[in-house]
């Protein structure tokens, strides 16, 4: 099964839904648009059921195979909100909303779906039931939880569930994907110093929190150095350093730092959150000042399951030849969540020689389209097969 060539004679179609969700992009769970547009699709499509506000603004289809005599039931999964970003391609469907553009491309991942379920209520060559599911708030507003939250699994009985990303710097539509942990846990910390401020020419009357902190955001990196197995994945930074005052002459009362914490495990994970507390700690009672931390747990880790990647694998390599192993990635990805409530993979597709995701140059290669919808509609043709 090669890329199928209804996805060539649709691909002019799914580029126009995918521009017109580029054009206006939400973020977080403020998808009202684009999950309108996505549940306006699914009804003229014939989907046998469509649900909105799962998850507050998250979309559900199901479509009937034209058996369900396997009682199988497969779950599709594509992420619809943008980030907060400006953004700088000057393409002639760029952004029209400030501050809001699709620099990670779930507009591509929406659309695509959108074709493969419109492929799917056409033909519904499959022996048993579809659910595609449009996901708000992956970027950072954990709405793969919302949806799971919602009994989202249980109430369409997903026995499966599947998810994809396009991965810059990957030929264009090409595959990858590996078994077991993929994407990293991602938590966040956020540590005040307390200290006693006074004037730059009196150090000694001070106790001087931007020292302070300055040893802390060094200590801090001994925790991959020299707590972490060298085999196991962290990664710890630290993204913000702010003090109370901004004069030359000020020595200032309190420094806040922040970071994110990246683990593949939760044994790394619980370690690094023991010793960011212990650092800390430690730090201030060296200078005489005080801490306070707030640690976020974010995102789990999320884990391909092994008999679903390989099914996966086996499906794209049908649509593009092969399908090679990816590499880890310490970003987060809240289709973890999913992952923890039914068996399934997750799959990355290549963009191509652009801008990496997040970044305001970023764009989605529709080129990707035919390949995208065709891995989707093969998951559910060759896992729940007529007459198998």
């Amino acid at each position: 099964m090669p890329v199928k060539n209804r996805f060539a004679e649709l691909h002019d179609e799914i580029k126009a839904w995918r521009r017109d969700i580029h054009q206006n992009p939400e973020i977080l769970f403020e998808t009202h648009r684009t999950s309108a547009l996505v549940a306006e699709k699914l009804r003229e499509f014939g989907c046998d059921e469509v649900v909105e506000g799962i998850g507050r603004t998250g979309v559900v289809g199901v479509i009937k195979g034209n058996e369900t005599k396997s009682g199988k039931v497969i779950g599709l999964r594509a992420d619809m909100d943008a980030l907060p970003i400006h953004e700088q391609t000057g393409l002639e469907y760029a952004s029209k909303t400030d501050n809001a553009m699709h620099a990670c491309g779930h507009d591509g991942h929406t659309a695509m779906l959108l074709g493969a379920a419109k492929y799917l209520a056409e033909t519904r060559n499959f022996d048993g039931t579809t659910v595609v599911i449009f996901q708000p708030a992956e970027e950072g507003g954990g709405g793969g939880k919302e949806m799971c939250d919602d009994g989202m699994m249980a109430r369409w009985n997903i026995q499966e569930v599947y998810g994809m990303h396009n991965w810059p710097g990957m030929p264009l539509g090409s595959f990858a994907i590996r078994p077991g942990p993929f994407f990293a846990a991602t938590d966040q910390f956020d540590i005040t110093l307390e200290g006693l401020g006074g004037h730059a020419a009196k150090p000694h009357e001070t106790i001087d929190t931007t020292v302070m902190a300055s040893h802390l955001v060094l200590a801090l990196q001994t925790i991959a150095s020299r707590n972490a197995d060298p085999i196991d994945q962290i990664v710890v930074s630290v993204t913000s350093f702010e003090t109370s005052s901004k004069a030359f002459n000020v020595i200032p009362q309190s420094v806040q730092i922040k970071g994110t914490v990246r683990t593949m495990s939760t044994e790394m994970r619980a370690l690094a959150e023991k010793r960011i507390m212990a650092i800390c700690e430690g730090n201030a009672a060296t200078f005489g000042g005080t801490t306070d931390v707030t640690y976020i747990r974010g995102y789990p880790v999320m884990a391909n399951h092994e008999a679903q990647t390989e099914f996966a694998a086996k499906v794209a390599s049908s649509v593009s030849g092969s399908c090679d192993e990816a590499d880890l990635v310490m970003g987060g990805e809240d289709f973890a969540y999913m992952l923890e409530e039914r068996p399934g993979a997750y799959i990355l597709v290549g963009n191509g020689d652009t801008a990496m995701v997040h970044h305001p140059m970023y764009n989605f290669d529709d080129s990707v389209i035919p390949a995208g919808c065709s891995w989707w509609s093969g998951l559910i043709e060759q896992g729940m097969p007529m007459g198998a």
